[in-house]
C-alpha cells in the first residue's frame, strides 16, 4: 500500500513512532494554537492522512499540522485542491538550483509580512511556550542524526510562528515567547552555517542577537554572542571570536554559569586560532569546572554535561594548533565510545581523528578512519563535515601518487555522489 511518505517522515523526525502518539501530539498542538480546548485529530484521520490520498485539511486542522510540525501541508505531502494559492507555492523537492532556493528562503520567510489582524492583542497559552521549548530538544536530537538540510525549513517556519504569537502577545507570555524564538533563531543560524549557506547565517544571527536584545536578558544577549563567535570561528578569524566572548563575558555576574560555559568553549577556540596553547588549555580548565554548577533551569544553552564535550574541544584544538599527536590520543578515547545518536558529530570526529594518523605517519589508518567518516557525510550532507574530509584530502597531497591516494580517493567516493 502506498503511503504519504512527507507526513511519515516529519512524524518519525518529530520521534513519534505509532499514529496514535501524532494524532495525540498533534491534538494538543491544535488546542494551544488555536485556543479551542475540544480541537481533537481522530487516529482514524491521522491514518487517512498517511495514505496515498490524503485530501487536504480543513483551516482549523492546517493550523494544527502547522504548529505541530513547523510546515505547510503541501510540505507534508496534502495534496491543494484546484485553484488553491498552495499549488503555487514552489515545491520543495526540484532541481538542485530550486532546492537551494527553498533553503535560502526560508530565512526570507521567517519574518514575513503579517496582516494588522494577525497583530491584534489576543490572548495566547502560556502552555505554548513549553510546547515550543519540548520540540526545540526534538530539533537538537534530530540534527545530530540528520544533519541541517532536513531540518532548515520545520526550524524556520517554527520560527514565523512563534515571531507572529510574540507580535499578538502581551505581558510575561509576550517576553516569555521573545525568548524561545531567541534559542530557535541561534539554532536556524547554526543549521545554516553547518550547510555552508554563509549569507543567511549571519543573517539569522542578526535575528538572534536583536531579539535578545528586546527581551533586556543578560544571558541570551550573551548566548546569540557566543553563536556569532562560533561562525567567526568557522571563517578562521580568531582574533573577532576572542574579542566577541571577551565583550560577552564582561556582563560578569548577570550571566548563569550555562552560559558561562558556552562563551567559553568558543573563546578556547578563538586562542586555538592564533596558536595560543596556554590560553586554550586555561579556557577550557575554567569551563569544565564551570559546568558542574550549571542551572538545569536554564532552557537554553547547552549544558555540556557529557563525558566527551571538553575532551572533543580540546582534541579539536590540538589539531588546529599542529599539535596532532595530542590530538590523536583524545581522539581515540571519544571516537570508541561515541553515542550511536551523535550520528552526525561522530562523522565529523572520525574525520579529525583520520587528520591526527595522517600527519602522524598512519596513512593507512587514516583512510580507513576516511572512508567511515565520508559515508556519514554522504547522508547528513553537513558542508562543515565535508569541509574536514576536503581538508583531510589536502593534508595527504604527499600520498597521491602511491596506492594509499588510491584508497583514499575511493574512500571518499560517497561525496562525490
Amino acid at each position: 500500500m502506498r503511503t504519504n511518505d512527507r507526513l511519515r517522515a516529519a512524524r518519525l523526525d518529530r520521534g513519534w513512532l505509532s499514529q496514535e502518539k501524532a494524532a495525540e501530539e498533534i491534538s494538543t498542538a491544535g488546542r494551544l494554537a488555536l485556543g479551542d480546548a475540544y480541537f481533537t485529530v481522530s487516529v482514524r484521520t491521522y491514518r487517512r492522512w498517511e495514505s496515498d490520498r490524503p485530501g487536504w485539511p480543513r483551516p482549523d486542522t492546517a493550523a494544527a499540522l502547522r504548529a505541530a510540525f513547523g510546515l505547510s501541508p503541501e510540505h507534508l505531502g496534502f495534496t491543494p485542491p484546484p485553484g488553491h494559492p498552495a499549488r503555487l507555492r514552489p515545491a520543495e523537492e526540484g532541481s538542485s538550483m530550486e532546492r537551494r532556493s527553498f533553503l535560502a528562503a526560508g530565512s526570507v520567510a521567517a519574518l514575513s509580512i503579517v496582516s494588522p489582524a494577525d497583530l491584534r492583542p489576543r490572548d495566547i497559552d502560556p502552555a505554548l511556550v513549553g510546547y515550543f521549548y519540548q520540540q526545540l530538544d526534538g530539533h537538537y536530537a534530530a540534527d545530530m542524526m540528520l544533519g541541517p538540510r532536513d531540518l532548515i525549513g520545520t526550524v524556520a517556519e517554527q520560527y514565523r510562528l512563534i515571531s507572529h504569537l510574540s507580535r499578538a502577545a502581551n505581558g510575561p507570555v509576550r517576553e516569555e515567547l521573545l525568548q524561545v524564538g531567541v534559542t530557535y533563531a541561534v539554532l536556524a543560524a547554526w543549521l545554516h552555517q553547518d550547510a555552508g549557506l554563509w549569507d543567511s547565517t549571519a543573517y539569522w544571527h542578526g535575528i538572534a542577537q536583536s531579539d535578545a536584545q528586546m527581551t533586556g536578558n543578560a544571558d541570551l544577549t550573551a548566548y546569540a554572542v557566543s553563536n556569532m563567535a562560533r561562525l567567526r570561528i568557522d571563517l578562521a578569524d580568531g582574533r573577532a571570536a576572542v574579542d566577541l566572548c571577551r565583550g560577552g563575558l564582561g556582563e560578569g555576574h548577570r550571566l548563569s554559569d550555562r552560559i558561562r560555559v558556552n562563551i567559553l568553549n568558543q573563546q578556547a577556540h578563538g586562542h586555538s586560532l592564533l596558536g595560543e596553547r596556554a590560553a586554550v588549555d586555561r579556557t577550557l580548565d575554567e569551563a569544565s569546572r564551570t559546568v558542574v554548577t550549571v542551572d538545569p533551569s536554564v532552557p537554553w544553552g547547552a549544558a555540556h554535561r557529557n563525558s566527551y564535550f571538553f575532551e572533543v574541544q580540546r582534541a579539536t584544538c590540538y589539531g588546529r594548533m599542529g599539535l596532532q599527536a595530542e590530538a590523536r590520543r583524545i581522539w581515540d578515547r571519544i571516537n570508541a565510545n561515541m553515542p550511536p545518536a551523535a550520528r552526525r558529530d561522530t562523522g565529523v570526529y572520525l574525520a579529525r581523528q583520520a587528520a591526527a594518523y595522517a600527519a602522524t605517519g598512519e596513512p593507512e589508518h587514516a583512510v580507513t578512519l576516511a572512508a567511515e567518516s565520508a559515508e556519514i557525510a554522504a547522508q547528513t550532507r553537513s558542508a562543515r563535515h565535508r569541509k574536514e574530509l576536503e581538508t583531510l584530502r589536502e593534508s595527504m597531497s604527499r600520498w597521491r601518487d602511491d596506492p594509499i591516494g588510491d584508497r583514499l580517493v575511493k574512500a571518499l567516493g560517497p561525496l562525490a555522489a
